[in-house]
């Protein structure tokens, strides 16, 4: 049974560099496949300095449960390579 998605959010991060957005968007690759929920979906991409994710989901609960993941993921992805 396919959910039709009718909300969407997207998050843009801007970077000091593009190397930096490079880097936490290759950290958040893995991600996108092991999240699996039937009411919502992910895509994960990079414009030079900028990185977007966009949340799709069937219902609004869904979207701000979305919206909540990615923003702590996001978080702790900006954490790679500081250390």
């Amino acid at each position: 049974m396919t959910t039709a998605h009718e909300h969407d959010a997207s998050l843009r991060f801007s970077y000091d560099s593009e190397r930096r957005a490079r880097i936490v968007t290759e950290a958040l690759a893995p991600e996108i496949d092991q999240i699996e929920d039937p009411r919502s979906a992910a895509t994960v991409d990079r414009d030079g300095d900028t990185l977007e994710v966009r949340i799709t989901a069937a219902d609004l609960v869904a979207l701000r449960a979305g919206v909540n993941s990615w923003t702590r993921l996001v978080e702790v992805a900006e954490t790679v390579g500081l250390q």
